[in-house]
This record gives structure tokens, sequence and C-alpha cells, in this order.
């Protein structure tokens, strides 16, 4: 290398915050998408394929992968990487699970919109459920507490999706997107059983509690509730850690929300 580019690379290395200085390879993004190609072989043969892997051979490498990566992640976040191999084990044993409420999102995403023809133009063609999908697998990582590898999933849906759905969010089983392009859901968020999200839903934080030097508080409550049985349309918008949506309230299109609503109740935008 000639003098004059060696010394912009020392220049580069010198700089480098000492926070991104990685002491060893971390999780990174190819190897973290691979993991989620495996999972849907696993979980739907045939409708997902990845590199021609049967079932077992998918399982097979999952298992091998996924405790390196977890690994890796745990040692760059300065946790040890020794318990890898348990949360590989206790995500594995999760897998039924994950199926299970999947299966029960596609039949909440068949009953609820008359277009689907068939359960299979669901798994095949619907961008709701595949976020929905990779949610559902970044959430149990995620609650392993498993750092970067669920954020870096979720990212990747959105990416290929529209919808934003952090993996720290609960939501629960029958869960229903429709269209889809623009939903955010909040880490600290709630979600119930048979929930319908139409396109542009945000399900946020309101405001920002500030620490002395007027930075942003990080964790605490920041997101809304919301019931079982609550259909919202395209556009509203509902904010707050405070802010709880009761079971079988519908929420129209291009609402303003901050405060809670009672069971049962519609609301809608009027013209004053």
């Amino acid at each position: 290398m000639e003098d004059k580019y060696e010394e912009v690379l020392r220049k580069i290395k010198q700089s480098r915050e000492t926070e991104f200085r990685a002491p060893r390879r971390i999780a990174e993004r190819n190897r973290v998408v691979s993991l989620i190609k495996k999972i849907q072989v696993i979980l739907y043969p045939g409708y997902y394929h990845f590199h021609d892997l049967t079932v077992d051979q998918a399982f097979e490498e999952l298992v091998t992968e996924l405790k390196h990566e977890i690994g890796s992640a745990l040692c760059f976040s300065g946790t040890t990487p020794m318990k890898a191999e348990q949360i590989t084990a206790s995500f594995i044993e999760k897998l039924p699970d994950i199926m299970r409420s999947l299966d029960t999102d596609i039949q909440a995403i068949y009953d609820g919109d008359p277009a689907a023809s068939s359960k299979a133009v669901i798994l095949l063609c619907y961008p709701g459920f595949y976020a929905i999908s990779i949610y559902r697998i970044a959430h149990e990582l995620y609650r392993l507490g498993v750092p970067f590898i669920p954020r870096i999933m979720t990212e990747y849906a959105h990416e290929k999706t529209g919808i934003d759905i952090n993996p720290g969010a609960v939501i629960g089983d029958y869960f229903c997107i429709d269209h889809g392009t623009g939903i955010v859901i909040g880490e600290t968020a709630v979600l119930g059983h048979h929930v319908k999200l139409y396109q542009g839903v945000t399900i946020g934080a309101k405001s920002f509690e500030k620490d002395e030097n007027g930075n942003p508080v990080k964790g605490g409550k920041r997101h809304p509730d919301i019931g079982n049985n609550v259909v919202i349309y395209a556009n509203a918008t509902i904010l707050g850690g405070n802010t709880q949506i009761g079971d079988n309230a519908v929420i129209g299109g291009n609402v303003w929300i901050i405060s809670s609503v009672e069971p049962g109740r519609k609301v809608y935008y009027t013209e004053k």
C-alpha cells in the first residue's frame, strides 16, 4: 500500500470511537438473514426454499449456526458467550409454539381478507404475514435476552415489507395485517388476540422523558396497549405508554389518539 494511503488508514483507526472497535466478529446481517430462511424452511417446507436444503439439513445447520451467532452477539455486548448453547436450546424448543402462533395468524388473515383465496396464497404472497412471521421468530430471541440479532431480523422484514415491528412488542395470536405498508409498532407495545391493522397504523411513543442533560431516558413503558378483538383502520396514530385501547374497540382511519379508549367504543375522524 502506498504511504499516503497508509496514513489515511492510520487516521481512520485512531479516530474510530472506542465503542465501535469490535473485539471479535459480531452477528452480521447476511448470516442472520440465512437463519431466518432456514427457520422458514423448517416451519413451512415447500413454501420457502433456501439453497435446496431439506428440513433435516436446515434444522441441523440452524442449531450450529444460531449458537455461533448468539455467542458472537453475547460476546460483543459484554456478556459471556457460554450462555449461547442454553439460549439456542431454549429457542429451538420454542419452534413448535412459533409455528402454532403463525398458523393462527394465517387463519386470521384468511378470515379477514376476502381477497385471500387460500391459505397458500397468504404464505406465498402476503407481506403482512411475512413481517409477522419474522417478528415472531425475533420476539422469542428478544425474550431470551439475545442482543442485536432480533433487531437485525425485524429490520430485514421492515426493508422487505415496509412494516416496522420492534421485536420487543408483545402480540397475541390471530394477528392480521391487511396491506401493511407503513405500519409501526413500538418496543413496549402490547397487542391482544384477534387484532387487525391496516396500512399506515402507528402504535408509537407520545413523548420521551429527558434526563438532567436533556437526553431521552432509555427504557420504560412508552407505547400503547391494544386489547382483544380491536380493529385499527388505515393511517390511525395511537401514542403513549399510558394509552389503552379497550377490547372490541374500532379505531377509524386517520385519527390521532393520545388517551385511552373504552372497550367497545368506535372512534372516527370527523370534520368540524
